[in-house]
């Protein structure tokens, strides 16, 4: 019988332990808490290559640390293609494909602005 309260208090005490370790590990860097330095990235561009694949550029750091990394995203992975530092100006999007389609039709159904 000793042995069964035993036990039985050890299976309270854990069970009641839960809580206080997934709060403790919420707060914790590892968990997903503030991690030193968050918050120092920035998009700044993407440029869609498929339904998958796209180029990212994001900018890490602050102050003279920062610098721009031109990143390659995949369904499977994330691969650095290129280091640079950070550009005065963020030059203008291209066209979307889907965009020039709807002008190229809108121009074909006379509605567009450059319509003959």
């Amino acid at each position: 019988m000793g042995s069964a309260l035993s036990s039985l208090f050890w299976f309270a005490a854990v069970v009641a332990l839960i809580p206080l370790v997934l709060w403790l590990v919420k707060r914790s860097p590892i968990g997903g808490g503030r991690i030193a330095g968050a918050g120092t990235m920035r998009h700044v561009a993407a440029l869609p290559l498929s339904a998958s694949q796209r180029i990212v550029t994001v900018e890490v750091g602050s102050g003279d640390s920062r610098c721009w990394l031109v990143l390659g995203v995949t369904p499977t992975s994330i691969n650095t293609l290129h280091t640079m530092a950070p550009q005065s100006e963020v030059p203008p999007a291209l066209p979307t494909p889907t965009t020039a389609f709807a002008q190229l039709l809108a121009r074909m159904q006379g509605r567009g602005s450059d319509a003959r």
